[in-house]
């Protein structure tokens, strides 16, 4: 883990860097590449590097992958819905305009999951609820389909769409579908 640590922040500065110089594109699709290859499953990207993700699915059981440990508020399941949900959500209706992955293919319910949103209003019960009920294998499969999908989404991209504006209207999009909630706090 301390390996990749100190990758990530080597390379944060050069992403920084390559994304301030247009010209230095293709350095920065890499490092983009690279980056977000450590935050997914190694399978994801086919890389031989064990990823920050691997690191926490490895030896980890279901119980514990759903355990609510008493001094934190979220589980681990929780945490990588939330996380592939804003990925989703980002990359797809922001980024690239076209529907999200989890209205696709019938994933809600491959899940088991009623909720469409992130969980970003979802309170200590409701995440409990969450995540005593997900299907683990899916939502594994839903988070390896969205990094897939952000390789293809970012590979596309034109130096000049890096640093691109959001579009409010896709931005009104994500209220619209109910992919973030107002906060219930």
């Amino acid at each position: 883990m301390e390996t990749n640590r100190k990758l990530w922040n080597r390379q944060q500065q050069a992403l920084r860097i390559a994304l301030a110089r247009p010209k230095e594109h293709d350095e920065a699709l890499e490092l983009f590449l690279t980056r977000h290859a450590m935050l997914h499953e190694a399978v994801m990207s086919k890389s031989r590097l064990v990823s920050f993700e691997d690191e926490i699915w490895m030896g980890l059981n279901d119980a514990a992958a759903r355990c609510v440990p008493s001094e934190f508020k979220h589980s681990i399941v929780w945490c990588i819905w939330y996380a592939t949900r804003c990925e989703d959500i980002t990359m797809n209706l922001l980024v690239a305009g076209i529907p999200q992955l989890l209205m696709r293919d019938g994933l809600l319910e491959l899940m088991k999951v009623a909720a469409c949103d992130t969980g970003n209003a979802m309170d200590a019960g409701e995440m409990a609820d969450f995540s005593a009920c997900i299907d683990i294998p899916a939502l594994r499969a839903y988070r390896l389909s969205v990094g897939r999908q952000t390789r293809e989404i970012v590979q596309a991209l034109h130096p000049d769409e890096f640093k691109r504006k959001t579009d409010s209207i896709r931005l009104q999009r994500v209220l619209a579908e109910g992919a973030v909630l107002a906060s219930q706090q």
